[in-house]
This record gives structure tokens, C-alpha cells and sequence, in this order.
């Protein structure tokens, strides 16, 4: 069986690359402020006594910083350490970002452990990581039916990545098993939904029968999107994309952000959206007719995470 590589992992480990503002305590959310004003070494000065005492959102962010250098020199052991604390506690993110953190330093074996975790709880990058190890049998015994209906349900929520990977699939997979597959994705997304998943049965439909190709490419190439015409996103004629702005382990936070950034020419107009994601509170807004007004978006608030997602 051709083995479909994973040279898209650094850039999944970059889709939340900045610390998550996942707020617990007063001292936390200063930590992010701080963050935000590119002052990381009053961040990581911040948030190293939380860590240290336990908080799972302050170690994830520590791990972060010293994954990214940021206030604190690259340390990928430190970044390890502080990211498996989190982990351990059920910090959802950590779980994915030190599975892909191993994955990419050689450690399958370890990173699967993580991914897997993850990927049972719905992240979308745990799922096209462990699921296309289980297509090549990497640290995982080969199980190509659970690996398309993961990739297929990370493909589901919007993760390019996976929209190329599973095209990739298509072309090597028979299609009944193709079809099994995403009936057991759309099982799994019913029984529990991942973090800002759309739940739709349109959102997998059953593949249509594809000529077998001989082998994967190399680097998986994202699919062309037809040109779309971008029309100005308003309250009144909402798209289907949103932005998403952090994960919180209180709602009260998320809204606290949402009000702070409310006010910008972003944010007007474009209401909040609170998903409860395990342990956490992801922040979307919502409101961006294409993919790149919501980028455009992101790159107008500048100094806080943020990325696009596919909304309903």
C-alpha cells in the first residue's frame, strides 16, 4: 500500500502555533495581555508560577513559548515538558500540539499516544495525523476503513490538509470501503461532535467511484477552489466562515475577549459564537462571506491569535 507522508506536519503544528488564551485566574489573563502587547517575557514570567502550581492553561502556554522562543529561548525538551503537564490534565490543544511536536521529532510511537487522544475527542488535526498513520501503518497497526473516517471528518471541519489527504485517499481506497468509512465519521461526529465541527450530513458525503492510482504524492497539494466573488460580511447576510480567537476554560473569558475586540472594524458586526469543546470554550465570530475575508479579518488584528474556520 503507498504510503500517503506527512509533509504538511510543521504547518499543522503552526495552525495554533500562538499560546491558546485559554484563561483561568486574573494573573493567566494578564499573561495573555501581556502576549498580546508582544511583551512575552512578561508573559512567560506570568504564567511560569501558574504552570508550576498545576494550571493547565498556563502550562500549555509556557510550552508554547518555549516552542516558538518566544520570552524564553527554543527549548523543545522544556516545550515537551510543560505541554505534557497540560496534556495530562486533559488540555485538549496540548494534547494535539505535543503529539504533532513528537510526531515531527521522530517519535511516532509517542506522538500517536497524544494524537490519538486527541483525535478521539474530535481535534481536527489529531484526526488527519492519526488517521493517515493508520492508512500507513506508522506506530499503528494499518486500519484504512477508521483511517478515512478520521481523515474524513478532520476533511469535514475545514482543515485543507485533510481535503487534500482524503483526495489523495480516494484515489487509493475502493470506494465501499470509502462509503464505511464516512458513515463511521458521521457516527462518530454524532456521538461527539469536535470542536467547532459541523454536524451536517453534507458535511461527508459518500465518495463517488475514482480511477486507483499507483502511488501518493509526495506532498499533498491543497485543492483548487473555484474563484468566489467576495461580498462584504454583515450581521444581515452572514457567511459561513468564522474566525476563531481562543479556547477557554471559562465562557466568562471568552466573552471578555469578545468584548475587548468587539469594537474594532473586524469584530463590528459579527457576532460571537461560544462552542464548548471539552474541558474548553472556543471563541468564534462568525460572519465572513470566503474563506479569505475571514483571513483578511485575522490579519487586521494584529498581536492576536486567530485563524479562519468553516462555520455553518
Amino acid at each position: 500500500m503507498n504510503s500517503i507522508r506527512f509533509s504538511l506536519l510543521a504547518a499543522l503544528i503552526l495552525t495554533g502555533a500562538a499560546p491558546a488564551a485559554a484563561m483561568q485566574a486574573k494573573s493567566v489573563r494578564d499573561g495573555i495581555q501581556a502576549w498580546q502587547r508582544s511583551d512575552y517575557a512578561q508573559a512567560v514570567a506570568i504564567w511560569r508560577p501558574l504552570a508550576a502550581k498545576g494550571d493547565a492553561d498556563a502550562a500549555f502556554n509556557l510550552g508554547q513559548a518555549y516552542r516558538l522562543g518566544r520570552g524564553v529561548g527554543v527549548d523543545l525538551s522544556a516545550a515537551k515538558t510543560w505541554l505534557e503537564k497540560a496534556a495530562r490534565a486533559g488540555h485538549l490543544d496540548a494534547e494535539t500540539t505535543l503529539g504533532l511536536l513528537l510526531f515531527d521529532s521522530g517519535d511516532h510511537a509517542g506522538g500517536i499516544q497524544w494524537l490519538k487522544k486527541a483525535a478521539e475527542r474530535g481535534e481536527p488535526r489529531a484526526m488527519l495525523v492519526y488517521g493517515t498513520a493508520l492508512y500507513n501503518g506508522d506506530s499503528v497497526r494499518s486500519d484504512p476503513l477508521m483511517a478515512y473516517a478520521y481523515v474524513s471528518r478532520a476533511a469535514a471541519q475545514g482543515l485543507e490538509p485533510a481535503k487534500s489527504t482524503l483526495s489523495d485517499m480516494d484515489g487509493l481506497l475502493p470506494v465501499e470501503v470509502r462509503r464505511r468509512g464516512v458513515e463511521i465519521a458521521l457516527q462518530q461526529s454524532a456521538e461527539r461532535p469536535g470542536p467547532g465541527a459541523k454536524t451536517s450530513k453534507a458535511a461527508a458525503k459518500p465518495p463517488a467511484k475514482t480511477a486507483a492510482t499507483t502511488s501518493a504524492p509526495d506532498q499533498p497539494q491543497a485543492p483548487k477552489a473555484a474563484p468566489v466573488a467576495a461580498k462584504p460580511a454583515s450581521a444581515a447576510s452572514p457567511g459561513k466562515w468564522r474566525i476563531q480567537l481562543g479556547a477557554f476554560s471559562k465562557r466568562s473569558s471568552a466573552e471578555d475577549l469578545y468584548r475587548k475586540l468587539s469594537g474594532s472594524s473586524a469584530i463590528s458586526g459579527h457576532p460571537p459564537v461560544y462552542v464548548p469543546a471539552g474541558s474548553v470554550t472556543r471563541l468564534q465570530v462568525r460572519g465572513f462571506a470566503t474563506r479569505a475575508a475571514a483571513a483578511s479579518a485575522c490579519a487586521s488584528l494584529k498581536g492576536q491569535p486567530c485563524f479562519p474556520v468553516e462555520g455553518n
